[in-house]
């Protein structure tokens, strides 16, 4: 079960976000990823939880952030239930769409499971609901995703495959690369792993 840190921060202007402590698992029906996220300083900021089955769907997702909470699921497309600081007006969302997307590390990990891409293969286009901080607020998008290069670099416990991704945003034409080995994002536009405690799991 792999545990750590991702250090957060503005891909643009580099300005520190705070970190996100996570742990995640396989399972025989899916994957879960949990997460804390604290300040720069250090206080709680939200938190991420995230499964997925077998396919890479998400079965349910929980956010939160700055009191507010997002609870969705794939279901007829993405269906999410957005609740406001105060807990009295409620918003539901759904949209036809294959999955959702945010900051957190988690997101780059179930895409990459889902489209379950081969290296040299052409990209394939996705719509998602992304959730943006501070207030989660929902926004569609369409991304390509292309699996450009898979390198193999030896450890202690064995060979370690290391996916490079491209990953484009369709509206702006904004390509950005990331670099994930198993279930854990290795580098990504505005995330760095500082601290692993286990190799990475393998999806089947």
């Amino acid at each position: 079960m792999p545990r750590g840190r991702y250090s957060l921060h503005d891909p643009h202007d580099h300005t520190p976000l705070g970190a996100e402590h996570f742990h995640c698992a396989t399972g025989p029906s899916g994957w879960r990823y949990v997460s804390q996220l604290t300040t720069p300083s250090g206080e709680h900021a939200g938190s991420v939880d995230l499964t997925l089955d077998d396919l890479g769907r998400p079965i349910r997702v929980q956010l939160h952030a700055a009191s507010w909470q997002v609870r969705g699921a794939a279901l007829d497309g993405v269906t999410w239930v957005r609740t406001d600081p105060t807990g009295e007006h409620a918003t539901e969302g759904n949209v036809p769409a294959h999955a959702f997307t945010g900051a957190s590390p988690a997101f780059y990990v179930a895409l990459s499971r889902m489209l379950r891409l081969s290296p040299g293969e052409g990209a394939k286009r996705v719509r998602l609901v992304a959730f943006t901080s501070p207030v989660l607020a929902p926004r569609t998008l369409d991304q390509s995703w292309a699996l450009v290069d898979r390198t193999a670099h030896a450890t202690d416990s064995g060979p370690l495959e290391v996916d490079a991704y491209q990953v484009s945003d369709l509206e702006t034409g904004e390509q950005q690369t990331v670099h994930l080995a198993g279930d854990v994002v290795l580098s990504a536009p505005g995330i760095e792993l500082e601290e692993l405690e286990s190799p990475p799991s393998s999806f089947a």
